[in-house]
């Protein structure tokens, strides 16, 4: 995978993801992101964007089994790969190295 670059939506749901682990599918996330942030996010973005991160393949996914309280339907769990952890940890280095040239937070954090 060539040098790729992420929304930052994109980014949120991949970072959550690796968070989740094992556990990650739509509603989690959404559930996360509102434990964490206190931000709203809608089911329906969360899922486009899981799709378009596993075409970049930065996740996969797997189903789960069916249980009752699904009506016997299976999750469809996400988990984040090799590529995508890198990417996010780029991202993240990038940012800091960002955040470090501003002269009034070197100031404050110093």
């Amino acid at each position: 995978m060539g040098k790729s670059y992420l929304s930052e939506f994109e980014e949120l749901i991949l970072t959550v993801v690796g968070i989740l682990g094992e556990e990650a599918y739509g509603n989690s996330i959404v559930e996360e992101i509102w434990t964490q942030l206190s931000r709203k996010v809608n089911l329906n973005s969360v899922h486009i964007t899981l799709y378009r991160l596993e075409d970049k393949e930065l996740v996969k996914s797997h189903y789960g089994g069916a249980t009752s309280a699904r009506g016997g339907r299976r999750k469809r769990l996400f988990t984040i790969t090799n590529s995508g952890l890198k990417l996010i940890k780029r991202q993240q280095e990038e940012r800091q190295k960002l955040w470090s040239l501003i002269p009034k937070l070197k100031m404050i954090l110093t």
